[in-house]
């Protein structure tokens, strides 16, 4: 990796802290921090990385400190998956523009993509997640875009902000976004023809009542994803007390963890961003500690996604051949992480649900199936 401290505030989180602060086997003294004689960014896994730019949600806005909410909360945890390797970059430096501050995330998280590393961004506003797809786009490398919020942010707005950066990233042209999935918006805040738009360009969406009731059937989702953006509106207020502008819906916090372990476990996934915590309303910092097990459940997921078989170890696999609507296919379960791939016609495997296999099982179409087929085509 390049040299990144251009890019960083001079100051780290860890450098606020006396030494002995932390006991052996907590975080806060198992990652890597960045100006530590001891970091060695080609032994980690993961790159944390704050980056609390707010222009886009109000212009003006100072520089947000909710990263350091969040360390508060996560280096104080203890540390369980020795076998993966995190390294905390510290926090993006604020530049001259809040344009200044985008160029040099997108620098950080590019060099982190050519790393081969997966990076883990705590942000501002949501429409720093467009810096996660620039990082694709700048190596011109076609990308499965996920996002968790309980809004769509299509809003058509004179400058890319966080109600309408989704219009630029899916919209603008040359344009690298393959696929997009939207998990958990709440019907009443979506304008209908808002999903409209997304059907007619097959694009995929969950609303909120769809997730909680068979959340299982959203790990397929992520694991196809190459990035992954989370505003923690999508979270109900009581959960995330800092979320005033939030709703009393919403995931509980034991649902976001399951979904950003989810995230971890992706295999396609490299990039991942939680956004919208506005520390100022945090109340006893209860939304910087439900973050802080956000992203040790991704961690943990990061170690599943370790375990996983090849598909082509068909040992490691147990195999269903299922005949539905006069055709017939072949459904696989991992022995190792019990998730699940079906074949296509052409003979290709997707991601897929155990709710899928019940349903071709019954003689009906999986919808997930019709999906495919019809990106397909």
């Amino acid at each position: 990796m390049n040299d990144l401290n251009i890019f960083l505030e001079e100051q780290h989180f860890i450098d606020t802290k006396p030494e002995g602060s932390y006991e052996p086997m907590q975080m806060g003294a198992k990652i890597m921090c960045f100006g530590k004689p001891d970091f060695n960014a080609e032994e980690a896994d993961i790159f944390l990385l704050g980056c609390a730019e707010w222009s886009g949600v109000e212009k003006g806005r100072p520089y947000g400190k909710g990263p350091e909410r969040v360390r508060e909360e996560l280096y104080r945890m203890y540390y369980w998956h020795s076998d993966i390797r995190i390294a905390d970059l510290g926090n993006i430096r604020q530049g001259a523009s809040p344009a200044d501050t985008r160029s040099a995330l997108l620098e950080v998280l590019h060099e982190i993509k050519l790393a081969g590393k997966i990076a883990l961004v705590i942000g501002g506003g949501h429409d720093l997640m467009l810096q996660q797809y620039e990082a694709f786009k700048k190596s011109e490398q076609m990308v499965v875009a996920s996002v968790a919020d309980m809004l769509i942010d299509l809003d058509e707005t004179e400058e890319v902000n966080a109600s309408g950066f989704l219009l630029d990233m899916l919209t603008r042209s040359p344009n690298f976004v393959s696929h997009y999935s939207h998990i958990g918006f709440q019907s009443y805040y979506a304008h209908p023809q808002m999903l409209e738009t997304l059907d007619k360009l097959r694009f995929d969406f969950y609303r909120l009542g769809k997730v909680r009731e068979h959340i299982e059937d959203i790990e397929p989702v992520l694991r196809i994803s190459d990035i992954f953006g989370l505003d923690m509106s999508v979270v109900r207020y009581s959960d995330a007390p800092a979320n005033v502008n939030g709703s009393p819906n919403g995931l509980s916090g034991e649902e976001v963890c399951t979904l950003t372990r989810y995230a971890g476990m992706s295999d396609a996934l490299t990039s991942f961003g939680i956004y919208g915590y506005d520390e100022n309303n945090d109340v006893h910092n209860m939304t910087a500690r439900q973050m802080a097990q956000m992203v040790w459940y991704f961690i943990d997921g990061c170690l599943v996604r370790r375990q996983e078989a090849r598909l082509t170890d068909r040992d490691e696999f147990v195999v269903f051949n299922v005949v539905f609507s006069d055709m017939d296919t072949t459904f696989l379960r991992s022995k190792r992480t019990n998730r699940w791939w079906m074949r296509l016609p052409e003979g290709t495997f997707v991601p897929c649900s155990r709710k899928d296999y019940d349903i071709a099982c019954a003689g009906d179409i999986p919808e997930r199936w019709l999906r495919e087929q019809e990106r397909l085509a």
